[in-house]
C-alpha cells in the first residue's frame, strides 16, 4: 500500500503521495499542493526541494556514497577512463567494446575549432577570467551550429551536438589557457586519447617535442571522472532550468558553466590554494591556523576540508589522495605552498577537533594540490572543473528532454508594498 502524508490546513485535511526512489529515498510528492489548497512552500535555496526524478546519480552524503548510473565511483575512478564515464552518464550503460571505440573516433573527428572563434578568443584582453571567456565561446556555437537551436531536432541530430561539445571542449580550455599566458595555440593530436591530447594542447611549446608523463595523464583521469556528474548541485540545476525553456545544449551548457563559476561552487579548489598562499606568505605553521579554524570568533575558515553534502567522509577525497601523493612524488616538485597542504592535511588528520567533526580533507583540497603541482594556474581551476562536469551537464539536459519535463518556474512569497498610486516627480 502506497504511504501518504497528511496535511491539515485550518482543520481541513490533504492527502500527499510519497514516492519513493530505487535506493529507498523518499519524497512528498506537492505537484498540486499549489491547485488544490492555493499555497506553495517555501525552501530558500531548495535544499529540501526534489526538482526531478532521475536516474544518472546516487549521491548519500550521511554514508559517503556517490555512483554513476549505479556504478560505485571507486570502481570508475580505479579501472576505467574518462571518455567510457561519459558514455556511461549519457547513454545509460557502459559501452561494449565496439561502442566505446565508435564513440572515440566520432569524439576525435570532431576535436578541431572552427577558425574563427579562434578569432573570437583573441578578442578577449589577456586578463580576461578563463571562465567568462569559455562561457562566450561554448555559447558563440550556436551561430556556427544554428541547427541546435531547432527544439524539435531528431535524436541523431541531438547526439552530434552532444559529441561536439565533449570533442571540442577540451580544445577550447587549452586555447583559452595559452591565449592568457601568450602562448601560440596547438591543434588537436588525435593520435593520443583524450586526456593526453588535452594535456598536450595545455602544456606543448609549439614545434617542440612533448611526451606526456603517465602519472600526469592518470591523476587527471581520475580527477575529471570524480568531478563528472554530482546530482542536483547549483551548476547542474542552471543547466536543466535553462534547458527546461528549451534552449539549445550549448546556451545550456554556457549557462552551467557561468554557475560554476561562482566562488561558492567552483571555485573552492581554487580558494584552497589562495589559504595555502596566505599562510605561505605568514610564515607557515599549519598548526597555527588549526587553532585559528577552531576559534569560532576567528574570521579564518579552513578552506578544503568537510562538504556542504557529506556529512561523513568524501569519497572522492579517497580516491584522488592517493593520486595527488603520487603526483607530487613522480614530478618531485619543490613547492612551500605544497608543502604547507601535506603538513596541514597530516596535522588535521590527526587532530581530535577535526576528526570528531568528520572535517576531513576533501575532493577540492587534493585537485587544487594536483593542479598546482600540474604547473596549472589558479584561474584555470575551474575550467577543469568544468571540463570534468561535462558530461554530467549534457545527461541531465538530455534525460530533462526525453522526460519532456516542463519549463522551470519556481514561486515566491511577495514581501514588497501593497497597491499605491503614482506620485508625479516634482511632488515626490
Amino acid at each position: 500500500m502506497a504511504e501518504i502524508a497528511t496535511l491539515n490546513i485550518n482543520g481541513k485535511s490533504y492527502e500527499l503521495p510519497i514516492i519513493e526512489g530505487t535506493e529507498n529515498e523518499k519524497a512528498i510528492d506537492i505537484s498540486k499542493l499549489r491547485s488544490e489548497t492555493g499555497l506553495i512552500t517555501i525552501d530558500p535555496g531548495f535544499k529540501n526541494t526534489g526538482s526531478t526524478k532521475s536516474s544518472i546519480t546516487f549521491l548519500d552524503g550521511e554514508k559517503g556514497i556517490l555512483s554513476y548510473r549505479g556504478y560505485p565511483i571507486d570502481q570508475l575512478a580505479e579501472k576505467s577512463t574518462f571518455l567510457e564515464v561519459s558514455y556511461l552518464i549519457i547513454y545509460g550503460e557502459l559501452p561494449t567494446e565496439e561502442q566505446l571505440a565508435d564513440f572515440t573516433r566520432r569524439v576525435q573527428r570532431r576535436s578541431l575549432v572552427h577558425e574563427d572563434i579562434k578569432k573570437i578568443l583573441h578578442s578577449f584582453p589577456s586578463n580576461a577570467h578563463p571562465m567568462g571567456v569559455l562561457s562566450s565561446l561554448v555559447t558563440s556555437f550556436t551561430a556556427f551550429y544554428p541547427g541546435s537551436l531547432d527544439p524539435n531536432r531528431s535524436a541523431e541530430a541531438v547526439d552530434l551536438s552532444i559529441v561536439r561539445i565533449l570533442a571540442k571542449f577540451p580544445t577550447l580550455a587549452a586555447w583559452t589557457y595559452n591565449n592568457q599566458i601568450g602562448r601560440q595555440a596547438n591543434y588537436p593530436d588525435n593520435r593520443l586519447d583524450y586526456i593526453a591530447n588535452f594535456i598536450k594542447m595545455m602544456f606543448a611549446v609549439p614545434s617542440e617535442e612533448y611526451k606526456v608523463d603517465p602519472v600526469v595523464a592518470d591523476a587527471l583521469n581520475k580527477l575529471l571522472i570524480l568531478h563528472a556528474e554530482h546530482e542536483q548541485n547549483c551548476s547542474t540545476s542552471t543547466v536543466r532550468l535553462v534547458g527546461s525553456s528549451h534552449a539549445s545544449l550549448y546556451s545550456s551548457i554556457s549557462a552551467g558553466i557561468s554557475a560554476l563559476w561562482g566562488p561558492l561552487h567552483g571555485g573552492a579548489n581554487q580558494a584552497v590554494i589562495e589559504m595555502l598562499e596566505n599562510i605561505r606568505k605568514d610564515g607557515g605553521g599549519s598548526k597555527k591556523y588549526l587553532e585559528k579554524a577552531k576559534d569560532k570568533n576567528d574570521p579564518f575558515r579552513l578552506m578544503g576540508f568537510g562538504h556542504r553534502v557529506y556529512k561523513n567522509f568524501d569519497p572522492r577525497a579517497k580516491i584522488i589522495k592517493k593520486a595527488a601523493h603520487g603526483v607530487l612524488k613522480k614530478l618531485g616538485v619543490q613547492d612551500p605552498v605544497l608543502e604547507i597542504a601535506s603538513e596541514l592535511e597530516k596535522a588535521a588528520l590527526e587532530d581530535q577537533y577535526f576528526v570528531d567533526r568528520k572535517l576531513y580533507p576533501n575532493v577540492d583540497f587534493y585537485s587544487g594540490v594536483i593542479y598546482r603541482a600540474l604547473g596549472i594556474p589558479t584561474e584555470m581551476f575551474t575550467v577543469m572543473f568544468a571540463m570534468g562536469r561535462l558530461p554530467g551537464w549534457i545527461a541531465q539536459w538530455k534525460e530533462m528532454r526525453e522526460n519532456n519535463e516542463p519549463i522551470g518556474r519556481p514561486r515566491q512569497i511577495y514581501t514588497g508594498y501593497n497597491t499605491r498610486d503614482y506620485v508625479e516627480p516634482s511632488k515626490r
